[in-house]
């Protein structure tokens, strides 16, 4: 693959002219987060990449993945007694959860305090977030496992969380802006303080009925519910007044549901081969089964994130999907009505682990080779603030980094101002 480019001269344009917009209104976000990180910011050197914090928080999110399904990789720990994850386990990952959200909300304002704003952080930030899309929600399929959670409502509750990250970056592709959604925040909070409670008072309680309800259940409802009442109904509507108000793209129907079409692929697929393979894969191995849903839904996020930001249109399909659907035929036909041996238990699952090393291998070369385009491009380095614009910085106020809680927690950020009735957008060009 040495050699392939990822991005044409309509992207490279498109970048050139992006503007980063957004809004957010989560009052976790605004009241407590914000403030938190403008403190907190101002003790990190000024040498140190903003990058370079988004990267490191996002490998602390991958360490707790493979910490834990070292102890639990088939999910059984918690219908094992004595439970064979040490408390310690839990509380690390939960102290590594925040502080890997902890420099996903500084990232951005580091990068303005170091003069270093850009579109590369704003792709590289959301990108690794569609990836941690695939390992946060794992590590509370441990809290409850295979027992309360069987492994094909844990594809569910994945693709749920796929829809939920989907929407808002599609939601941006038609608005031009942005609408942090208030779950978030909340989502990060409560799997972190959920890690450190069982660390402190173990896993067993999350086997207690509450009311006669499993946690398990209230948790797996509360996922559905939220987007359908906190994300769904809000992301419509503000597509639907950028379509009214003319403030959006204005792109027509059959360019709107565009970014849809390989979304729904990556579900009916894998879906299909959760439900039909002839030796219950998804039941035989549910983390290597996340892991390739999970790596392709990141790897057709990250493609509509570039169009989005280069204004391109967005892919209709994704060339993984094809290999996703090659696989699942050669799982799901019934070789015995057609007088030839059943597939084997074992040779689905070498299939499923080679698919996954493909599509995993092929989704890293494209993300570093989106990078590498961008840095040659805009003559930057991913990891390191060149000399220049440390000479540029060295000039600039240290109050530039004291701002206001309702600015975001991505790479750029914008603040809302109110006039009268109207509502200005001061945005800040990457």
């Amino acid at each position: 693959m040495i050699g392939i480019k990822y991005l044409n001269e309509a992207h490279l344009k498109g970048f050139e002219k992006y503007k980063y917009n957004s809004i957010d209104t989560s009052i976790l976000s605004v009241h407590v987060m914000h403030p938190f990180w403008n403190w907190l910011v101002q003790f990190f050197p000024r040498w140190i990449a903003p990058n370079l914090l988004t990267f490191s928080g996002f490998l602390l999110t991958v360490v707790n993945f493979f910490l834990i399904g070292y102890y639990d990789y088939g999910f059984t720990a918690a219908s094992t007694s004595p439970n064979p994850i040490p408390g310690w386990v839990w509380v690390l990952a939960a102290i590594n959860l925040f502080v890997a959200y902890t420099l996903d909300g500084i990232d951005g304002k580091q990068a303005r305090r170091t003069g270093t704003s850009g579109p590369l952080g704003e792709l590289f930030d959301h990108g690794l977030d569609s990836y941690s899309t695939l390992l946060i929600p794992v590590y509370v399929f441990s809290l409850f496992g295979r027992q309360d959670l069987p492994p094909l409502r844990m594809h569910f509750v994945m693709l749920n969380a796929y829809l939920n990250f989907y929407l808002s970056h599609a939601e941006k592709y038609l608005t031009g802006v942005m609408f942090l959604p208030w779950g978030y925040d909340f989502v990060m909070w409560g799997v972190s303080l959920t890690m450190g409670i069982t660390g402190i008072l173990g896993p067993e309680i999350w086997q207690m009925e509450i009311f006669g309800v499993k946690p398990c259940l209230i948790f797996e409802i509360t996922l559905y519910v939220s987007g359908l009442i906190t994300s769904h109904p809000i992301i419509i509507y503000n597509i639907y007044k950028s379509y009214r108000d003319r403030t959006g793209k204005l792109r027509p129907f059959g360019e709107a549901i565009r970014p849809l079409i390989p979304l729904l692929a990556l579900f009916v697929i894998s879906t299909v081969w959760a439900l039909f393979s002839r030796n219950s894969i998804v039941s035989l191995e549910p983390r290597m089964f996340i892991i390739l849903s999970g790596t392709i839904f990141s790897n057709i996020n990250c493609r509509l994130i570039v169009s989005q930001m280069s204004d391109t249109r967005a892919d209709l399909w994704n060339a993984l999907l094809h290999v996703l659907a090659g696989a699942t035929l050669i799982c799901i036909v019934p070789y015995s009505a057609l007088g030839l041996p059943e597939l084997g238990p074992q040779h689905e699952q070498y299939l499923l682990y080679a698919l996954a090393l493909l599509v995993t291998v092929v989704h890293i070369h494209y993300g570093q080779g989106i990078v590498r385009e961008m840095c040659n491009h805009f003559r930057i380095k991913c990891f390191k603030i060149k000399a220049t614009a440390k000479a540029n910085n060295h000039h600039t106020s240290n109050g530039s980094a004291a701002t206001t809680a309702t600015q975001n927690n991505h790479q750029q950020e914008q603040q809302p101002l109110r006039n009268g009735n109207e509502e200005m957008m001061v945005e800040i060009e990457l």
